[in-house]
C-alpha cells in the first residue's frame, strides 16, 4: 500500500474554509468559506473554480444532492439555498431558520433536506415544493450538525453544544435515543454507510463510534491535540478520516481500531475532511483558505496491517521529508497520542474485543474481520481439513482409551484374584500354625 498522493493545492477564498463536498460525478468539488461564497473547482484539470455569491453572510456548509443535480449550502444569514451547480449560479432560498444554520445535506433520495442551527432545533424541508416539513426542537443549546442515515433517511442524527448526541425518527419527528458525553461536545457527526453505526468528533479532541443498534460505544479514538471539526467515513466503511484545530488530518483504521497516519500541511486549524464517492480521494479545508485533494491510496478489501506501505520509509525518515510547501505525511507512532483519555470502567476491555473487526457496509454493525469472498473460501476449506484431522485424532485418541480401560478391567480382575489367593493363604497358614501348638 502506497502513501497518501498530494494532487491539488487551491486557494482562492479570501477567509476560512468550512466545508467541503465532492459531486458524485468526482469531477468536482465544492467549497464553502467566511467570505460569503461557494467555489466550485473541476480539480482534473486546470480550469478555473466557478463561483457562486448569493449568502450576504458567512457560509457554513455545502452538500451535492445524492445525483449531482442540486447543491444546498446554508450560512449565518440564516438561510438555506438551493443551487444549480453551473456556470449561470441560479438558487432559491429558503427563510429558514432563526439563527445561523451550520449544516445541511441532502436525504438519500433527494426529496428532503435536513438542516441545524443555532436557534436549537433540527428542520426538515421538501426540496421541490421548498416547503418546511418538521421541526425537531429536543436540543437545548446550539445544534452543530445533522445528518440522514444512508437507510432511505429513516434515522436523523443530531449533535450540539448542549453535549448530547441525539437519534431521531423522521416519520414521528420523536428522539428515540440520547447519547450524553461527560466533557466536550459534538462538533460533527456521521452516519457509517452501513447505517448502523454513528462516528462524532468532540470538541475535546475525541472521535467516538457508536452502535446505535445497542446504543453503546463501540470504537474510541484519542488521536488529536485539539478540537475534531469533522469525520467522514470511507465509503468501505473500513477508514475513518478526521480533521482538527491542531492543525492535522488524521486516518484511522476500522479493522484494527488504531490510526494510521496523520497529514500535515495547513498553517491553522483544518475545519473540513472529506472522502470522495468512491474514496479514491479525499480532500482538506482549513482556516488558512487552504484546500488539499490527496489520492487516499488505502486498501478497500480490508487488510490487517494498521499503516501504509510495505518496505517503505520509517515514520522518522517521513517526519523529516519535506517537498516545497507541499504538506507532509506523518506516520504514526509510539510517542503520538493514542487513546490517552482514561475511558469508562466497562470500556477496559474495548481494545481487544474490538480487535480484527470491520464495520459492515451491507448489513448490521462490527463483524469479523476483512477478507474477501475468495479468501473466506480458502479459509472455509482450510478449517474443514483442520476439523477432519482433528477428527481423526480424537477417533485415535477414543480406540486407545478403549484399550486402556480394557487393560484396567483386566488388572482389576487379576488384583482381585492375587487377594483372593492371598486370603486363602493366610487362613490356610493359622489353621496349620493352630494344630502345631495342639
Amino acid at each position: 500500500m502506497r502513501d497518501p498522493e498530494m494532487l491539488h493545492n487551491f486557494k482562492a477564498h479570501k477567509d476560512v474554509i468550512t466545508a467541503l463536498h465532492f459531486n458524485p460525478t468526482q469531477k468536482q468539488v465544492a467549497s464553502s468559506s467566511m467570505d460569503n461564497s461557494i467555489l466550485l473547482w473541476n480539480w482534473r484539470t486546470d480550469k478555473k473554480a466557478f463561483k457562486f455569491t448569493g449568502h450576504s453572510d458567512a457560509v457554513l456548509d455545502v452538500n451535492f444532492s445524492r445525483s449531482g443535480h442540486l447543491m444546498a449550502s446554508c450560512g449565518r444569514d440564516r438561510s438555506i439555498r438551493l443551487w444549480v451547480p453551473n456556470v449561470k449560479g441560479e438558487s432559491t432560498e429558503f427563510k429558514a431558520h432563526q439563527n445561523s444554520v451550520r449544516s445541511v445535506e441532502f436525504s438519500p433520495e433527494n426529496l428532503r433536506l435536513v438542516s441545524a442551527s443555532d436557534d436549537k432545533t433540527v428542520k426538515i424541508w421538501a426540496v421541490h415544493r421548498n416547503r418546511f416539513v418538521q421541526s425537531l426542537t429536543e436540543h437545548t443549546n446550539w445544534v452543530r450538525c445533522a445528518r440522514w442515515s444512508p437507510d432511505n433517511g429513516k434515522l436523523i442524527v443530531s449533535c450540539s453544544d448542549d453535549k448530547t448526541i441525539k437519534l431521531w425518527d423522521e416519520s414521528t419527528g420523536s428522539c428515540i435515543h440520547t447519547f450524553t458525553e461527560a466533557k466536550g461536545f459534538g462538533h460533527h457527526v456521521e452516519f457509517h454507510p452501513s447505517g448502523s453505526c454513528i462516528g462524532v468528533g468532540t470538541s475535546d479532541g475525541k472521535i467516538k463510534v457508536f452502535d446505535i443498534r445497542a446504543m453503546k460505544l463501540q470504537q474510541y479514538y484519542a488521536t488529536h491535540e485539539a478540537a475534531v471539526t469533522q469525520v467522514n467515513f470511507h465509503p468501505s466503511g473500513n477508514y475513518l478520516v478526521s480533521s482538527s484545530q491542531d492543525m492535522t488530518v488524521r486516518l484511522h483504521n476500522l479493522l484494527t481500531v488504531k490510526p494510521i497516519c496523520s497529514v500535515q500541511g495547513h498553517e491553522k486549524a483544518v475545519n473540513t475532511v472529506v472522502f470522495s464517492p468512491q474514496g479514491e480521494y479525499f480532500a482538506s479545508g482549513g482556516a488558512d483558505g487552504k484546500i488539499f485533494v490527496w489520492k487516499s491510496n488505502l486498501e478497500t478489501e480490508g487488510s490487517e496491517e494498521g499503516g501504509y506501505g510495505s518496505g517503505q520509509k520509517s515514520s522518522s525518515q517521513m517526519k523529516e521529508d519535506t517537498i516545497g510547501d507541499s504538506p507532509v505525511l506523518r506516520l504514526h507512532t509510539s510517542n503520538n497520542k493514542e487513546n490517552t483519555e482514561p475511558q469508562p470502567s466497562d470500556l477496559d476491555d474495548l481494545p481487544d474485543k474490538l480487535a480484527n473487526t470491520r464495520l459492515s457496509k451491507t448489513g448490521g454493525g462490527i463483524l469479523k474481520s476483512s477478507t474477501t469472498s475468495a479468501t473466506n473460501e480458502v479459509d472455509n476449506s482450510e478449517v474443514l481439513q483442520e476439523l477432519r484431522r482433528m477428527g481423526r485424532q480424537f477417533g485415535d485418541m477414543t480406540r486407545k482409551m478403549d484399550r486402556l480401560t480394557e487393560t484396567v478391567l483386566y488388572m482389576e480382575k487379576r488384583l482381585s484374584l492375587v487377594e483372593e489367593q492371598v486370603k486363602l493363604v493366610s487362613k490356610t497358614s493359622s489353621a496349620v500354625g493352630t494344630t502345631a501348638d495342639d
